[in-house]
């Protein structure tokens, strides 16, 4: 037991030494990352000036719309030196960046640091392309998707008695897909709101709502490096969805984004929706909507899984070295348990099992225990060189069965073989 004390503090001090080093060489060096303009980043950039002090590193944030990051990465990433070293990176190009050879493996930074990654959630890590051999990406934060609710419609004596005389079930968040479609019908003709505000447009908001259908009918996209998605479960998963947007949405829900569905939720107009896990507080808010604060649940997709998604940190390929020691320093310390825990209190989507069980964090978001489930439960969209290109293809056969003008199964398999086409490229 002594031996075993002796060893583990001498690694201990080898691992300081070692960091003490790394920040020594790194102190000249200014991080420039391009960055979303989103509440996460804000969080973060609030808190720079506290790593500076700690390590004296400078980090400066660019803070730019999600559609012009991609161009501006790859411009840099393509050239002879970045001038963003320290890259932030949504799971659509977790396929894509590995695979042009821009990112620098992460894998021998956590096996020199010793930094902990036995906290963060397995499918964060499986979603932006962690394997035994190589970590491309170090998960930032979660935005898998779950189902929001109305408590008080389900509370509803009149509506449950009605329910039950029509189902012979109790009035509850069901846990199948089917369920879910049906109740959300019930509701749209019993309770005079829509059933689902769904987000039908074509493309990326049609791409990932359907997803939640599919991965929650028992449906996936890929089984390994083949293609899976024209199967039984597929079909299924679409009829449902196509019944859903048909009769129990919104009116205009095949042309509805994402900013239009928390509209209607927040007016009180509608019972659920399948969004993002860490919309719960900007709809549970008596200022911004008073219709349904205190009135609202969250809850894992009917059927047990749904759409995974988050970003990441990276280090380019194409930077020095002293360089990248600064930006994995600052990764293992804007991730680490302590400062995550403080962003998780200004309302950051965690990645790490820790935070979301912190005290804390319960006390001030007592959902987050819910927020767990939904993102350890997600699963994910094709990861790989074209991701961004197949939520086109796929949405645009979603909305072309969602509006009648093809078959379920028709719709799945063209989506299967646009799949398969793109892979093959």
């Amino acid at each position: 037991m002594t031996v075993h004390k002796t060893y583990k503090y001498a690694g201990t001090v080898a691992l300081a030494l070692l960091a003490s080093t790394t920040i020594a060489s790194a102190e000249s060096v200014t991080l420039h990352a391009l960055m979303e303009d989103v509440p996460e980043t804000t969080i973060i950039e609030k808190m720079l000036p506290e790593f500076t002090k700690e390590t004296g590193i400078k980090v400066e944030f660019e803070k730019v719309g999600y559609g012009d990051m991609h161009d501006k990465l790859v411009a840099q990433l393509v050239s002879g030196e970045s001038y963003y070293n320290l890259l932030s990176v949504d799971f659509l190009w977790a396929g894509e960046f590995p695979a042009a050879g821009w990112l620098t493996d992460l894998k021998p930074y956590v096996e020199k640091s010793g930094f902990d990654l036995k906290p963060f959630i397995p499918s964060t890590l499986d979603l932006l392309g962690a394997t035994d051999e190589a970590m491309p990406i170090l998960p930032m934060y979660n935005y898998s998707m779950g189902v929001i609710y109305r408590t008080d419609l389900l509370k509803d004596e009149k509506l449950a008695k009605t329910y039950e005389e029509k189902t012979g079930k109790k009035l509850e968040l069901p846990s199948t897909l089917a369920d879910y479609v049906e109740l959300a019908k019930f509701m749209k003709a019993e309770a005079g709101v829509a059933g689902a505000a769904m987000q039908g447009q074509k493309g990326d908001p049609n791409a990932m709502e359907f997803s939640n259908y599919l991965f929650a009918e028992g449906g996936n996209y890929m089984d390994g490096d083949k293609v899976v998605l024209d199967s039984d479960a597929g079909v299924k998963a679409l009829d449902l969805y196509v019944d859903a947007i048909q009769n129990a949405a919104q009116t205009g829900a095949l042309s509805a984004t994402l900013d239009d569905t928390m509209r209607l939720m927040c007016s009180g107009k509608a019972f659920s929706m399948v969004t993002y896990w860490w919309m719960l507080p900007q709809l549970d808010n008596k200022d911004a909507c008073p219709a349904v604060a205190g009135k609202l649940s969250l809850g894992v997709m009917p059927g047990g899984h749904g759409e995974s998604g988050g970003w990441g940190w990276g280090i380019p390929a194409n930077v020095p070295d002293d360089a990248k020691d600064a930006a994995w320093t600052f990764i293992t310390w804007v991730q680490g348990k302590d400062v995550a825990i403080k962003r998780a209190l200004e309302g950051h989507a965690p990645v790490r099992s820790d935070v979301f069980q912190d005290k804390a964090v319960l006390e001030k978001y007592p959902f987050y225990a819910n927020g767990m489930d939904v993102v350890a439960s997600g699963k994910s969209f094709p990861i790989f060189t074209y991701s961004a290109q197949y939520e086109d293809v796929l949405g645009t056969q979603v909305s072309l069965a969602a509006s009648g003008d093809t078959t379920a199964t028709d719709a799945i398999s063209s989506a299967a073989k646009g799949l398969s086409d793109l892979l093959s490229k």
